[in-house]
């Protein structure tokens, strides 16, 4: 008996089939659904009496996702982990392809009622259908994101997309993982047809009824033609190809397999008939899964990301702490962004800061934000009522009744004890006080708080309305309303956070720094700074070290450095990129702030170029590395520094070291993360390559302990049994 799947006959014999799939908020597929799809298909085909077919969903929550992530997790896990050879994998994989072929051309007319989100295979299931009716709920999204997490469409959508829609159009949005609003759906002929909200039933019922022939997909039709065209022979189809391949090598450096699979896959796919195609398609997924990127992908981009965001962290047993008033202290760009999110998220906020003019020029920050996001999301009226929220203030005793407070001054521990200190005169010491700090150790900063359980970091980054991560930092004393109130807040605001412990730089801060660092001694040792930074780029950072470094503000690294060395005293190593940096800043190129730093930014807004004086100020050593070289330099002194923070404690668990590094500095994505790298590399090829590379350029590549241990066990971060952190 079908248990993922309902069947009601009509008086007309059009069979209503309803998914839902028990315990989960989502429909997604699994190996039940799978099984019981298959039966229902046999059913509609053999029953003279059903006339047709209609799929719909029966929960509130939308129409369908993808793949299971228990079923998908354990597929990817197998697969590289000498589980099933490709032939075994490729079987396994075409299965769904198989089931939506058969559903296709069961021989009678399948309509789908799409009332809500429908995404990677639950939009495959609906392609697969004759008729497609869509809700015109302007909030609903259906689309096939999974080259965002390393895969792509793997159940016919590569294939049958490009037969709706044409080639072109569909790559942009599967090479971009894009979704479309119901509208947008419709004018690119994704869908058939526009129904009223709790409709679609109804309507993709009338259509069976009336079109009791249309059972043939029109790929399946002697003489159909793609739109716009395909073929070896057909000059645009070539030039879309070859397009295509150039931007997305551009985009991916050739590091991420997924969209180059994609890639082949339509080449081919849409060429042939479609029992042929679809074997295609799956042969180049079957590659992709069996390719341990794909697993890392996944894990990090999608199952811990959502873990995060839905609480992994948080402290039990602690009821829920929404803000509703919020203290943001200090307007400048950082508070004045943390105000917008938060009124954005229907949250009071008070922006004080030192007078008037500075206080309102923090909200007109948030405005104009606000302003740029019309018709994206953001409309005149939704744009009122929030800055309505945003009240500017320069009285700290206007601060009372706030119930959580964020602080955002200038990163000097005196300036932030004072401010401290006079909030905690107006609210007391139970209200729980969040520091924006990237550098300063928390336990310090607390000692300005009297309660200091109730102090905790809470690290944005910039511009926040733009990044996704909050880091999370516990002092030695913060407790856990604190931990508790910090993520509920995130949670409101809908960003991604992670949690970690006290240590100078944290986290994020700490192993960023480590990419930038290494990146100009090597242009202090000679090395020419095109190279790096076209290495850094390939490396799958966003831009290269010294192109960062100007747009953080290489004066800001400066004062880093010069308060780092003031706090850790003769502990501290200098190194050559300390020297260059602080020539630059005497020099009077701070970076982009001032228009001048490793690079030129020319006043009229054009393209940035190299400064030509860092040739005459650091001349090119006789002998060059090579690419491959400068790759493992920055790749592993940003792996070892990760490491050492999960030895060191700083981190708890890997998910977070993963989330915090892609989402917070940028880092290679199609890696997992760095602790899934290592894991992909090995621990024990990881220590060699470690050990050489120090005793190449310094004890600052020295791998820690812990994972020469882990080398030595064949130890894995993602095996919590065999190695946790400090």
């Amino acid at each position: 008996m079908a248990t993922t799947i309902t069947t009601e006959i009509d008086n007309d014999g059009i069979a209503l089939l309803t998914i839902d799939v028990p315990d989960q908020s989502m429909n997604v597929i699994t190996p039940v659904f799978l099984a019981d799809l298959a039966e229902a298909i046999g059913r509609i085909g053999s029953e003279e009496a059903i006339k047709g077919a209609v799929i719909a969903s029966g929960k509130a929550s939308g129409f369908m996702a993808g793949m299971d992530l228990k079923y998908l997790s354990a597929m990817l896990k197998e697969a590289n982990t000498g589980g099933p050879n490709l032939g075994a994998l490729f079987e396994k994989v075409f299965t769904l392809n198989d089931l939506l072929r058969k559903l296709e051309t069961c021989g009678k007319p399948i309509a789908v009622a799409i009332e809500g989100t429908a995404m990677g295979g639950g939009l495959e299931l609906a392609l697969a259908c004759h008729h497609r009716v869509l809700t015109s709920n302007p909030r609903v999204t259906i689309g096939l994101p999974e080259i965002l997490v390393g895969l792509f469409p793997g159940g016919g959508g590569s294939q049958r997309l490009p037969r709706l829609i044409g080639v072109q159009g569909a790559l942009m949005y599967m090479l971009q993982g894009k979704s479309w609003r119901p509208a947008e759906a419709l004018a690119m002929k994704v869908v058939d047809e526009l129904a009223e909200p709790g409709e679609t039933v109804a309507v993709a019922k009338a259509w069976v009824k009336a079109n009791p022939g249309a059972h043939t997909q029109p790929w399946d039709v002697k003489g159909f033609k793609v739109p716009g065209g395909s073929g070896q022979f057909n000059p645009g189809f070539i030039q879309t190809m070859m397009a295509a391949t150039v931007m997305t090598t551009k985009t991916t450096q050739r590091n991420i397999h997924a969209p180059h699979a994609l890639l082949s896959a339509v080449y081919e796919g849409i060429q042939l008939p479609m029992d042929r195609a679809i074997r295609v398609e799956s042969k180049y997924f079957a590659r992709v899964v069996a390719d341990p990127q794909a697993g890392n992908m996944m894990r990090t981009l999608f199952v811990s990301k959502q873990a995060a965001e839905r609480g992994a962290r948080r402290p039990a047993g602690v009821e829920k702490m929404p803000t509703k008033r919020l203290a943001m202290l200090g307007a400048g760009m950082m508070g004045a962004g943390i105000a917008n999110v938060a009124a954005q998220a229907g949250i009071e906020v008070l922006l004080l800061d030192r007078d008037q003019a500075a206080a309102d020029k923090g909200k007109t920050h948030a405005e104009a934000q606000m302003q740029s996001r019309i018709g994206k999301g953001m409309t005149p009226e939704k744009m009122a009522e929030a800055l309505a929220r945003i009240t500017p203030v320069t009285d700290v005793a206007a601060l009372k009744e706030c119930d959580f407070v964020i602080e955002a001054v200038f990163e000097d521990p005196a300036v932030k004890a004072e401010i401290t200190q006079r909030v905690e005169s107006v609210l007391g010491p139970d209200v729980i006080f969040g520091s924006n700090t990237s550098t300063l150790p928390i336990t310090s900063l607390a000692k300005a708080w009297s309660k200091q359980e109730n102090f905790i970091g809470i690290h944005f980054f910039s511009p926040v309305e733009k990044m996704a991560l909050v880091e999370i930092i516990l002092g030695k004393q913060t407790g856990d309303a604190a931990v508790a109130k910090a993520l509920d807040f995130v949670a409101q605001i809908r960003k991604t956070p992670i949690v970690v412990n006290d240590s100078r730089g944290f986290y994020t801060s700490r192993c960023f720094g480590t990419y930038v660092q290494e990146g100009t001694q090597m242009l202090a040792e000679g090395i020419s700074p095109a190279l790096i930074e076209n290495v850094g780029r390939q490396l799958g950072m966003p831009v290269g070290p010294l192109a960062v470094s100007d747009e953080v503000s290489i004066e800001l690294g400066h004062k880093v450095t010069v308060a780092t060395k003031k706090a850790l005293g003769d502990t501290y190593v200098a190194s050559l990129a300390d020297d260059v940096a602080a020539h630059m800043v005497e020099i009077g190129r701070l970076g982009r702030k001032n228009g001048k730093g490793y690079y030129d930014y020319p006043a009229d807004g054009g393209k940035k170029a190299l400064w030509p004086g860092l040739a005459q100020a650091y001349p090119l050593a006789a002998e060059q590395p090579s690419p491959e070289e400068v790759r493992e330099r920055l790749l592993y002194r940003q792996l070892v520094e990760c490491a050492r923070c999960f030895a060191e404690g700083v981190l708890v668990t890997p998910q977070d070291g993963d989330l915090g590094a892609i989402f917070g500095w940028g880092f290679a994505p199609y890696t997992g993360g760095p602790f899934s790298a290592i894991d992909t590399i090995g621990a024990a090829k990881a220590v060699e390559t470690l050990d050489r590379l120090a005793a190449q350029h310094g004890e600052r590549f020295a791998p820690p302990q812990q994972l020469r241990a882990m080398a030595a066990d064949g130890a894995l971060y993602y095996a919590p049994a065999k190695v946790r952190a400090a």
